[in-house]
C-alpha cells in the first residue's frame, strides 16, 4: 500500500480497450481496488457505491447483452454493424468490467450527493489501478443504463451510472490535456 502522490494523480489517464493486452487481472487485485473504493468520502455514511464485477464468462454475457441492446435500441436505418461489433469487442478486450451502481437513500440525501460519493469511489479505483499499471476508463452508455440495471437485476433502490473498463495495457505515456487551473479559480478575498 502506498500513499497517493501528486505524480500519480497528475499522470493518470483514461486507457481504452484498443490498448489492452491479454493479461488477466487477478481477483485479489480487483478486490484491492474495490477496498480502496470503499474508503471514499460519504455524507451520512450511506456508502452508496455498489459494484458488479464482470470477469471471464461474465464478460461474454455482458458483451452480448450490450451489443444486442445497441441493436434493439437503434432504428434499422441508423444501425451500424461496426458499432455493434465494437460495443461487443471492447468488453471482451477488457481484463474486467465493473458496473458502477449507486444505492439511493431519498429519505436521507439528494440523489446527486449519492452519485458524487460514488464518483469519489470510482476515482479511488482509477488511481489504485493506475498505480498498479492497469488502465481504465468510465463509460456511461446513455441508451443502456436503465437496461443494464434490468440485466443485472438491480433492486429498485439502486441505479446503474456506468461501466468501468480495466485492463493491463501498452498505451504510450501521454501528457495531460488540461487547461490551466488558474482559469477555473475565482479568489474571494474581499
Amino acid at each position: 500500500m502506498s500513499l497517493v502522490s501528486d505524480t500519480l494523480i497528475r499522470s493518470r489517464r483514461s486507457v481504452f480497450p484498443p490498448h489492452y493486452v491479454a493479461k488477466p487481472i487477478p481477483r485479489e487485485i480487483i478486490l484491492e481496488l474495490l477496498e480502496n473504493a470503499n474508503c471514499a468520502p460519504t455524507h451520512r455514511l450511506t456508502q452508496p457505491w455498489r459494484f458488479q464485477v464482470f470477469l471471464g464468462e461474465g464478460l461474454k454475457r455482458l458483451a452480448e447483452f450490450m451489443a444486442e441492446n445497441y441493436r434493439n435500441s437503434t432504428p434499422a436505418a441508423a444501425f451500424s454493424q461496426a458499432k455493434y461489433d465494437t460495443t461487443r469487442d471492447k468488453i471482451l478486450k477488457a481484463g474486467a468490467v465493473i458496473a458502477i451502481n449507486v444505492e439511493l437513500h431519498p429519505n436521507l440525501l439528494p440523489e446527486w450527493e449519492e452519485i458524487a460519493a460514488t464518483a469519489a469511489a470510482v476515482q479511488n479505483i482509477w488511481l489504485s489501478a493506475w498505480e498498479r499499471g492497469i488502465g481504465g476508463y468510465w463509460s456511461t452508455p446513455g441508451n443502456a443504463l436503465e437496461a443494464l440495471g434490468e440485466f443485472m437485476q438491480l433492486p429498485v433502490t439502486q441505479k446503474n451510472i456506468g461501466l468501468f473498463y480495466l485492463g493491463y495495457h501498452n498505451a504510450p505515456e501521454l501528457p495531460a490535456r488540461r487547461t490551466p487551473v488558474e482559469e477555473k479559480i475565482v479568489w474571494m478575498e474581499e
